[in-house]
């Protein structure tokens, strides 16, 4: 007779189940800092998934030199700019020097009159990161830009940064790296049962304390209801990380027309530079996305090269 098993229902790894304090998740630089140079991330804006033509070129691949069918998301990316330069030391902020003062920020940050120039550097320092924001207004989607905290990485950062302020800063001079990390929100749904949420068997239909509900939440002692019984609660809108995502292609819309006739369902046209990513993306149409080079790349995906042929909606 075959073992019984029944695995518990719903991962312990996120704790606790709520909504996200940020729409732009933040990173943990660190590990990414130490595989890749330049500037350290790039903000993007979901389009849709799509299905890709493309010539399978990877070594001793079964459909090598083979046209295959893939999922694959398109991404958005507008140009960034500089907003302010944070001086660290002992992984502690210094002081933070504004060098922007566009319009476009005053709806989302405050704003002086004049800005300074990176003259009176602090002393002592050992790291620097840099305050960027994203120029949606470039897009069909908003106006108003999504802030925030990127690293960097170089053998002087002071001068790395003097040459990026003042400078739309394009995708061309962050994609270096055939994988690339995401970090994005996933679409929210509200409040939700433990079936939902959780993936709880449904009780039989004879029960009579109700049937989309766990059969137990717990025993006498300790008389208390612990944090891993299913219950319901918000689900969705979660911060996630996907790991190894392959870059098919990327460049600017004006080289390379990727746009249906009537645009993306819900979206609209891409107007600036675009990047599509091998398989899914979490989140909505229109929902930011932080982009970061891989910081642990697996060899089965290193070694996977495609060659972009079209796009099938």
């Amino acid at each position: 007779m075959p073992k019984t098993s029944r695995p518990r229902k719903g991962s312990l790894q996120f704790w606790p189940r709520k909504r996200a304090a940020k729409v732009l998740p933040s990173a943990n630089w660190r590990p990414i800092s130490a595989k890749s140079e330049g500037l350290l991330g790039f903000v993007a804006y979901k389009v849709a998934m799509a299905t890709a033509i493309v010539k399978d070129t990877t070594d001793k691949s079964m459909t090598q030199n083979k046209q295959i069918a893939l999922p694959v998301t398109i991404l958005e990316v507008p140009s960034m700019k500089i907003f302010s330069v944070r001086f660290y030391k002992n992984n502690k902020p210094l002081t933070e020097i504004i060098v922007s003062n566009e319009k476009e920020l005053k709806r989302k940050v405050r704003v002086p009159k004049e800005v300074k120039k990176l003259d009176n550097v602090p002393e002592g320092y050992d790291d620097i990161r840099v305050i960027a924001y994203s120029l949606p207004k470039q897009t069909s989607i908003k106006k108003i830009p999504d802030v925030i905290e990127i690293a960097i990485q170089a053998d002087n950062k002071l001068e790395f940064v003097k040459n990026l302020i003042g400078k739309e800063i394009s995708l061309a001079d962050f994609v270096k790296s055939n994988l690339l990390d995401v970090r994005g929100l996933t679409k929210g749904k509200g409040t939700q049962g433990p079936v939902k949420r959780f993936g709880i068997t449904l009780k039989v239909h004879k029960t009579e304390k109700g049937v989309r509900r766990p059969g137990s939440i717990g025993p006498w002692h300790p008389a208390r209801v612990t944090f891993h019984v299913p219950m319901a609660g918000q689900l969705g809108y979660f911060s996630r990380l996907v790991y190894n995502l392959n870059v098919i292609t990327s460049g600017k819309i004006t080289e390379s027309d990727i746009n249906p006739k009537a645009g993306f369902k819900h979206y609209g046209k891409i107007k600036t530079s675009f990047i599509i990513l091998k398989g899914s993306v979490p989140g909505p149409k229109k929902r930011q996305i932080l982009l970061t080079p891989a910081f642990r790349p697996s060899k089965i995906q290193a070694k996977k090269k495609f060659e972009f042929l079209e796009v099938v909606q």
